[in-house]
């Protein structure tokens, strides 16, 4: 490995950020258009009646700074312990593979049957990440 790959899946984690920053704003736009709410309404990023589409769009967000808060801090403690490695590569595209779908059923049926296994798909590859590096840290 070239000591690089492990922030591929960083940065594959952050276009998804962007790309649900974009739905988000097309969404509102949209909803803003078809008078279904005022625009000024979205000034404090919070509408009471904001219309579900964006508002499934601003959740799925939101989600994106959370729980991928610790793969970003997980990631780059492992390329710092040199612990970035087959194991801690392939869990962390798991995870941003798990990000990816789980932000898409989010944003489109909202189906938690199919969400919350996705979720719990990227829950236990960072949670295999952060016992990685506990486990390289120990023995190393």
């Amino acid at each position: 490995m070239t000591g690089y790959e492990m922030f591929w899946p960083m940065v594959a984690h952050a276009v998804l950020v962007y790309i649900l920053y974009a739905l988000l704003g097309l969404r509102r736009r949209r909803a803003v258009k078809a008078g279904l709410i005022r625009q000024s309404q979205f000034r404090e990023n919070y509408a009471a009646d904001e219309p579900l589409e964006s508002l499934v769009a601003r959740n799925s967000l939101a989600n994106q700074f959370e729980l991928p808060l610790l793969f970003h801090a997980c990631s780059i403690a492992l390329f710092v312990a040199q612990a970035d490695n087959l194991p801690a590569l392939i869990l962390a595209w798991i995870f941003v593979v798990s990000r990816y779908a789980h932000a898409f059923v989010h944003v489109t049926s909202n189906n938690l049957r199919y969400r919350s296994p996705l979720f719990a798909i990227g829950y236990i590859a960072l949670g295999g990440m952060w016992v990685w590096l506990a486990v390289w840290m120990a023995f190393s």
